[in-house]
């Protein structure tokens, strides 16, 4: 049983979270979800969604996949240095990253994506970008890979991601199958981004 991770903090965007969730709640025999907080305990959102979380520490020497996700709250997050001193820990030891919009900022902010190919969320890119400039960011790109690290444009583009994710490790057949389930048109080309400005 393979664990994902998944970082919360402050006002998280939901679908960031809940997208991805749904897909990988599709392969129950393969994965597990945790959600994760610095501190842990109950985190809120402006949506009123509240989840109970486990503290960082306790995935310090990794997790299978740490997934990041965006939204208001990684305006708050990129200055929290105790937290992305954690990001920077647990990525280096995981065997895959994930981020969903705006948290590829607060990857890049740990230099882990310094030299590697990443996109983020279009109507925040000029922002994203501000954190780091050696990144080399796509600013036209559904999703991208590259290594072990997947970053995704805004928001439902994460959904896209992680069946790109799940087709990569278990085969596009498998990938169909969940988006079927859900009723999913699953934008397939990562490079096809109909929100790139």
């Amino acid at each position: 049983m393979k664990e994902v991770s998944i970082l919360l903090f402050k006002d998280f965007e939901t679908l960031d979270v809940f997208g991805p969730v749904e897909i990988f709640g599709r392969l129950k025999d393969v994965y597990s979800v945790t959600f994760y907080s610095l501190n842990g305990g109950i985190i809120k959102n402006s949506h009123g969604v509240n989840l109970e979380t486990v503290s960082l520490e306790k995935i310090l020497q990794g997790t299978d996949i740490f997934l990041i996700p965006g939204g208001w709250g990684t305006r708050k997050e990129i200055n929290n240095i105790p937290l992305l001193n954690n990001i920077l820990q647990i990525s280096q030891k995981s065997q895959f990253i994930l981020t969903v919009c705006t948290g590829s900022a607060l990857l890049a902010k740990t230099g882990l994506l310094n030299g590697r190919i990443a996109t983020s969320n279009k109507k925040a890119f000029q922002w994203v970008i501000s954190n780091n400039l050696n990144v080399r960011w796509l600013k036209k790109a559904r999703w991208n890979n590259d290594g072990k690290f997947y970053t995704s444009s805004g928001i439902s583009s994460g959904m896209d991601m992680v069946l790109g994710f799940i087709s990569d490790l278990h085969g596009e057949k498998i990938a169909d199958t969940i988006a079927s389930e859900i009723e999913y048109n699953w934008q397939k080309d990562k490079t096809i981004d109909n929100f790139s400005i």
